[in-house]
């Protein structure tokens, strides 16, 4: 039977893309995709090797609705209502597989652990397996008791990262460490600027999620700026403005479009055009080092052995930077603690003078480290 994902928010969120066709990679057998977004994840391709049913296509009964109604007005509860529309897809799905992963990634680290909880339940009472499947969790959630023993009753955890593997081995789940499914997506090859030729291409990412867990208003912004006038006048390189997320909401290109602009469309700015995550990965395999804000854009750099430099601001950025280097230091910047504009310029140019080492690491480490992360198909496929 078929293997389904479900909780992931649609390939406009190319991360979200590449953890859908990294699995694939992985287990090279056609998904369901219980979709959040059914044009998105048509629009980019998904319906090549996935069969795609909208999560939210059904009704929900009458008693479900009585029952969900009550707890939202007896206790104030919202979740029950908002998982409703996803019963019918759950209910429907559970004559074609036995497996279902949990592929939001990060979905656990913010406010609403509740209703994913929900979600797990339901699969599970329609006698449908759930794995969490690599995930990142700020270890202070996890101790949280409703969260600990909604982790507790996944058939498995998949952790993307040492940090989250060691806080949900504290709780006893059944926890296992192995790559982001975003490892494991092939580059596919596209038509490149031509300012990408001399290989001297400085690949840059910015998000408006970064901007928004800044503690100091305006850093980001002004650390990002700092860094492209930097390179301007002092390198020769070209700088290729690299968007990974493309939703209305929250869409790369308006934090992307306002640098183009304020360096006045400099012949030396490439912005990138949309593209599907697999030709976004090969953009970013093609520059010579990456300073990237979504976490993967910058597992796409990692991936294809770019010197990267994360503007991160929670556990999955320092995780996977420590599992590859040993350390997050020098390798991750905490969008929280930037307080002047220089800092970011001055951790690239330590990037820049580390170069070839950070180059030549992940040359060795990689390869490995991809090929040893292949263990989870076994172990999931005993699940």
């Amino acid at each position: 039977m078929k293997t389904i994902l479900y909780g992931n928010g649609g390939c406009g969120n190319h991360g979200c893309e590449a953890i859908v066709r990294g699995t694939y990679e992985l287990f090279k057998k056609p998904l369901i995709i219980s979709s959040e977004n059914i044009d998105e994840d048509r629009q980019y391709g998904l319906e090549e090797f996935c069969d795609i049913y909208d999560a939210k296509a059904g009704s929900p009964g009458k008693l479900q609705f009585v029952k969900a109604y009550m707890k939202l007005k007896i206790m104030g509860d919202y979740t029950a209502m908002d998982v409703l529309p996803y019963l019918s897809t759950i209910r429907k799905l559970r004559d074609k597989s036995t497996l279902a992963l949990s592929v939001g990634g990060d979905n656990y680290c913010y406010t609403n652990q509740k209703f994913y909880a929900f979600l797990n339940k339901a699969y599970q009472d329609n006698g449908i397996k759930t794995v969490l499947w690599g995930c990142s969790i700020e270890p202070e959630i996890v101790k949280d008791a409703d969260v600990s023993r909604d982790l507790k009753s996944y058939k498995l955890i998949v952790a993307r990262e040492s940090i989250t593997y060691k806080a949900v081995r504290e709780i006893d789940a059944n926890v296992v460490l192995a790559p982001d499914p975003a490892f494991f997506m092939q580059a596919k090859e596209c038509e490149l600027d031509h300012r990408f030729n001399n290989g001297n291409v400085i690949g840059i990412n910015i998000s408006p999620m970064i901007l928004s867990n800044e503690k100091q208003s305006g850093a980001a912004y002004a650390n990002y700026k700092n860094l492209v006038d930097f390179i301007l006048r002092n390198t020769n390189m070209n700088i290729a403005l690299i968007p990974h997320v493309v939703w209305q909401q929250n869409d790369d290109r308006s934090v992307l479009q306002r640098l183009y602009d304020d360096f006045e469309h400099d012949q030396r700015l490439i912005m990138v055009e949309d593209h599907k995550a697999p030709e976004l990965k090969y953009i970013i395999s093609k520059c010579r080092m990456f300073v990237g804000a979504r976490t993967h854009s910058t597992i796409a750099a990692y991936s294809t052995m770019v010197p990267t430099l994360v503007v991160g601001y929670s556990v999955k950025a320092r995780g996977i930077a420590t599992d590859l280097f040993g350390t997050d230091e020098k390798y991750v910047l905490p969008v929280q603690n930037l307080k002047n504009e220089r800092e970011l310029t001055e951790a690239f140019c330590w990037m820049l003078d580390n170069e070839d080492k950070m180059r030549n690491h992940l040359k060795r480490f990689i390869p490995n480290y991809v090929n040893d992360g292949g263990h989870i198909r076994s172990i999931l496929e005993s699940v």
